[in-house]
């Protein structure tokens, strides 16, 4: 997925920071990923460690973890993919609110995909609701349908808007492809919270914070993700088709150091660290004076190339030099 903020070019350098800082072999840590988005980091830790925690506030972000970090063990899932993927589109939620010809006169998917897509979505969950399969399957076939839909996306990789015109891809019939997971031997822990009242519940070795940076709202960005997700009924809002969503404290200047300051201050870990760039609400020195309190401080940071979507087909991106800031804490005990 094209995703603000993704840390998948960024994980290796995560990966080298921590294992340097710690200084340990990772295999008997606990390791959790607060704001997890896709699950980039937490998947990449997922075979170092004992145990991933993974969370997020956002469904879609709950679903893609509870797929990628939550399923574990090896199961074939060929069979189920195969039936779904031969489905008739039907004429659902999706379709009417958000595609092309629908009702809504919303332009996210072409009508083809989005008949697909509520037919996939309608199959699923009945095979839940008759226990045809189980927990792991349906969130792995939940994910799958996220990711399948994404790339057929009318849009500029984010759904606060969609494109005018059907681009390419958007044409393009959508394919029912599964998302694959890494297996392990050990279980690990997948939650849908706030983090600031999650903090307070979990502990362990190792804490990732990658929270927003700006005033950007992931709810409202990708809203048709957990419409998809949740399958829900409502009344979409505007002409995006907005859900009510989750506001963050991290994208309100007056109110993220305190929330910052308050996680930081509950984290019942040795070491955290926080991705943040130089585009952040909060500056480094908010971040350096809010963690220095707690424990030793220490920074390092990357230079890197970050792509801004462009809302033409024909998507010159255009790469800005940003600087990724790991903030780093090992905290009193």
């Amino acid at each position: 997925m094209n995703y603000i903020g993704s840390k998948n070019k960024l994980s290796s350098f995560i990966l080298q920071t921590i294992s340097e800082t710690v200084q340990e072999d990772l295999n008997s840590f606990v390791f959790c990923d607060l704001f997890a988005g896709t699950g980039i980091v937490g998947r990449t830790f997922k075979t170092f460690v004992k145990q991933v925690i993974s969370n997020d506030t956002e469904y879609y972000s709950y679903v893609l973890n509870r797929n990628y970090i939550g399923n574990y063990k090896d199961k074939d899932y060929s069979e189920i993919v195969s039936t779904l993927n031969e489905v008739e589109g039907v004429e659902g939620f999706i379709f009417q609110n958000y595609c092309e010809n629908g009702n809504a006169d919303r332009l996210y998917f072409s009508e083809e995909n989005g008949k697909k897509i509520d037919a996939i979505r309608i199959q699923i969950e009945l095979l839940k609701s008759n226990n045809k399969i189980d927990e792991d399957t349906y969130y792995f076939l939940l994910c799958s349908l996220i990711e399948s839909a994404d790339k057929v996306a009318n849009t500029a990789s984010v759904y606060g808007a969609y494109l005018k015109q059907l681009k390419k891809s958007a044409q393009k019939p959508l394919i029912f492809a599964p998302a694959n997971f890494i297996k392990t031997k050990n279980q690990h822990k997948v939650f849908n919270k706030d983090a600031n009242s999650l903090i307070k519940e979990i502990y362990g070795d190792i804490l990732y914070l990658d929270p927003p940076y700006n005033a950007r709202q992931y709810g409202s960005n990708y809203h048709l993700l957990t419409t998809i997700a949740r399958y829900d009924t409502f009344i979409p809002k505007g002409k995006t088709g907005l859900r009510d969503y989750y506001k963050s404290s991290y994208c309100k200047k007056n109110e993220v150091k305190n929330s910052f300051e308050e996680l930081v201050k509950n984290a019942n870990f040795k070491y955290i660290f926080l991705s943040y760039n130089n585009e952040g609400l909060m500056s480094e020195e908010d971040v350096k004076n809010i963690m220095s309190k707690y424990g030793v401080y220490s920074l390092e940071s990357k230079k890197y190339q970050r792509f801004k979507a462009d809302k033409t087909e024909n998507r010159n991106h255009k790469a800005t030099e940003t600087v990724e800031y790991l903030h780093i804490l090992e905290k009193h005990g």
